[in-house]
């Protein structure tokens, strides 16, 4: 009598906390966080800029030690001291931030990943049984061509296959789309998705996108300010559930409406703008573009297509070499003294590193377009530092920056409210151009709304409003039209009303 096949065992890990605390000095950054992640299914952990998301994941990798609560890995107690620990029991993770060598293969990247590689490799065996290891993953990446090559979408594969290459059963992915077209976005997620219902693979991934969270995720966690606040199953919560447990009875701005404007006249023209990069590649090529007043145009992409190259252009902070800018009409350079004249005002990407000196103080920062006039340049040019700080006060309360002073070097402020006093400083005056890049990423809710409608505002005031972001949903909200950059160059742009999401994926991807 022949036996009968032992069934298909579980490989998916099942996870929870118990109790999770994390104190740093005075600093409660987690506080009795206990959650239970369901073997084989995926989790989603949502919560606002420092709400404990990063520093949970880091206590479950090891990163960290818990001040107080315990890590169970299917049902026992897991003793994680350091990333390697977690790795043994089965658990790894995939950073924001690709750990690919760029010039090596993703052949060698996965064969260095080992705990212990050989000191002499036989790449005609590791390559075989690399390929035998592909053809029974759900997604594929060419072995033989170097990282550099790949595109972000092959290279956010390759880094789930390293850890599945390694044998982790329960990865953490951390913000895992935030650098591929919603068309890979979803392929890698239906895929991933695909795995946990198989039983192969749990999943706890950190999300700011309610979207792919309704879409994929079984389960969701809500953490606030360092606490557990909610969570269950993802079908029975609403969009507006999830969202109200992040921010709780936080203030959110309403929305600006849309003015209507028809035949308004073009402000900003970009006419053939090609610019280098940091090595003396081609970034930017050949970009044309034209902005009415009251119109903001949308500029998707994944990262790293040439916009920051354009943004910084338009900011004066990379040269050109080709192309003219024009405003109204008239030849433009981004110097201080045009912006000035042509009323051009701007919110860079990473304001801190990019729109302010951080230990100056927040009323010297607000300062920096009107510090060489009156009335805080007097007559001899001798700055007076009651002007300012009276400016800086009735702004800092204008736009809800919450400082504990004027005097309070800006580094020390939070990134909402850092955008909140470079905005405040931006726009005090009139406004006729405003060139913004990635101006939400990493804020919270309540900031997020709070600069989205002051965007909107400067539109409806009738300002020309060229709009750079990595969140097309961002770009889908606030753009009358919507134009996709991809490999340095704009080859699709439509109005917002026959935009489709997955004719600007296709665009995104080079399609």
């Amino acid at each position: 009598m022949s036996a009968v096949p032992a069934p298909h065992p579980r490989r998916a890990v099942e996870l929870q906390t118990i109790g999770m605390t994390k104190i740093f000095g005075s600093l409660i950054a987690l506080e009795d966080v206990s959650i239970h992640v369901r073997p084989g299914t995926l989790h989603a952990l949502l919560g606002e800029n420092g709400a404990g998301k990063s520093t949970l994941v880091k206590c479950i990798m090891g990163f960290y030690q818990p001040t107080r609560g315990e890590v169970l890995v299917d049902g026992k107690e897991a003793v994680i001291a350091s990333p390697r620990d977690a790795h043994a029991h089965g658990i790894g993770m995939v950073y924001q931030h690709f750990t690919l060598v760029p010039s090596l293969t993703a052949a060698e990247n996965l064969v260095i990943s080992r705990a212990h590689p050989p000191a002499v490799i036989d790449w005609k065996k590791e390559i075989a049984g690399l390929e035998e290891f592909l053809s029974r993953m759900p997604f594929k990446v060419p072995l033989t061509v170097p990282v550099s090559g790949l595109s972000a979408g092959e290279k956010q594969k390759l880094e789930i296959l390293k850890q599945l290459y390694l044998d982790q059963r329960l990865l953490i992915l951390d913000e895992p789309t935030s650098v591929l077209t919603p068309g890979e976005a979803d392929e890698v997620l239906g895929l991933l998705r695909g795995m946990t219902e198989a039983g192969d693979l749990t999943i706890l991934m950190i999300s700011h996108k309610f979207r792919e969270v309704t879409a994929y995720a079984d389960d969701v966690t809500v953490l606030r300010r360092g606490r557990m606040v909610g969570g269950g199953r993802v079908g029975e919560l609403s969009v507006d559930d999830m969202s109200h447990m992040m921010i709780g009875d936080t203030k959110i701005r309403e929305r600006a409406a849309r003015k209507e404007f028809s035949g308004e006249p073009v402000v900003l023209e970009l006419a053939g703008i090609f610019s280098d990069d940091d090595t003396g590649l081609p970034a930017v090529k050949g970009v044309n573009l034209k902005i009415h007043a009251g119109e903001i145009v949308g500029i998707a992409g994944v990262s790293g297509n040439g916009q920051s190259t354009l943004i910084e252009v338009l900011s004066g902070q990379r040269e050109m070499s080709d192309g003219r800018l024009f405003i109204h009409g008239k030849p433009f350079e981004p110097t201080r003294q045009k912006m000035a004249e042509f009323k051009v005002f701007g919110l860079p990407e990473e304001p801190l590193k990019n729109a302010a000196v951080r230990r100056m103080s927040v009323a010297e920062n607000i300062a920096f377009r009107s510090f060489d006039k009156p009335p805080i340049a007097g007559r001899f040019g001798f700055m007076s530092p009651k002007p300012m700080r009276q400016k800086a006060r009735e702004l800092i309360a204008q736009y809800r920056v919450k400082t504990p002073s004027p005097e309070e070097p800006i580094e020390n402020l939070s990134g909402g409210n850092v955008q909140r006093a470079i905005l405040a400083r931006e726009l005090s005056g009139e406004v006729e151009v405003l060139v913004v890049a990635n101006p939400c990423f990493g804020l919270d809710f309540a900031s997020v709304s709070e600069i989205r409608s002051q965007i909107m505002d400067q539109r409806n005031r009738g300002a020309a409003v060229l709009l750079v972001s990595e969140d097309l949903d961002e770009i889908l909200e606030l753009s009358d039209r919507v134009a996709v950059m991809s490999g340095g160059a704009i080859h699709y742009v439509v109005p917002i009303a026959e935009a489709d999401r997955n004719s600007i994926g296709k665009a995104m991807a080079g399609h």
